[in-house]
């Protein structure tokens, strides 16, 4: 029997966090159980979470995780859902927006490969007109380059699989393959790399699917700027900025 859990970490998104749950809603497959792991909002953040409960069409959990950092509330998260039965795991994050498909997807994908699930990222539409969506494919893009021409991701450091590009917002694993690997770096975004570089050093079980869709918020472009934003993708940290932009 396989159950899948869906795990949302949030801060201080009552701005977004409404419109991410109305498109889990709105998922085609919603045979799954919602955990919204609440990183210390001090916002009404948690209590829209739990108004959405009581009409959501699917279980929904709230969880507090009280150190800082995404990874924190990523990794609890996740060990919270498997302690509770999870056998597949899916991640958004709460200023995202998953497309209908995103769940079915994220599904069929880690009971195919038995693995790490990487989906496509798109820019919200409701944030920026056609530049901005643009600039943010650029952006992708040039992390995804430099994340396979860097020295240090070559299959020769002990890497079994070559690398690839995995946004922590759009992606699912087996329950087996996150406790093997010992899970999500606790510790503030970014945690991408380090993430899918702990998945590449046990298993070749990595695939992308693009038919998991989710828009993604676009907001650092306008908090951190370009050149900023390049030096996030590219996992230069945000230079003088601090590296929480909500």
């Amino acid at each position: 029997m396989t159950e899948l859990w869906v795990i949302v970490p949030a801060y201080q998104e009552a701005a977004r966090i409404d419109a991410t749950l109305r498109a889990l809603a709105a998922q085609h497959d919603r045979d799954f159980t919602l955990l919204v792991v609440d990183n210390g909002s001090t916002d009404t953040t948690p209590d829209q979470v739990l108004a959405f409960a009581r009409t959501a069409p699917f279980p929904v959990h709230l969880l507090v995780e009280p150190e800082k950092g995404v990874g924190c509330a990523v990794d609890t998260g996740f060990r919270h859902a498997i302690d509770h039965g999870a056998t597949l795991l899916a991640r958004t994050d709460a200023d995202c927006l998953p497309e209908p498909g995103w769940a079915g997807a994220a599904r069929a994908g880690t009971l195919a490969s038995g693995g790490l699930v990487c989906g496509r990222v798109t820019a919200r539409r409701d944030e920026h007109g056609p530049l901005g969506r643009a600039v943010f494919r650029a952006l992708v893009a040039l992390g995804a380059l430099f994340g396979r021409i860097r020295p240090a991701h070559r299959r020769r450091h002990g890497y079994l699989t070559p690398y690839r590009m995995h946004a922590g917002n759009n992606m699912a694993i087996t329950a087996d393959l996150y406790l093997a690997t010992d899970g999500m770096p606790r510790r503030p975004s970014p945690t991408d790399r380090a993430f899918i570089n702990r998945i590449r050093r046990h298993t070749t079980a990595i695939v992308h699917r693009p038919d998991m869709v989710v828009q993604n918020s676009t907001r650092r472009i306008r908090a951190y700027g370009l050149r900023g934003t390049a030096r996030w993708y590219l996992e230069r940290g945000p230079g003088h900025r601090n590296a929480d932009v909500r």
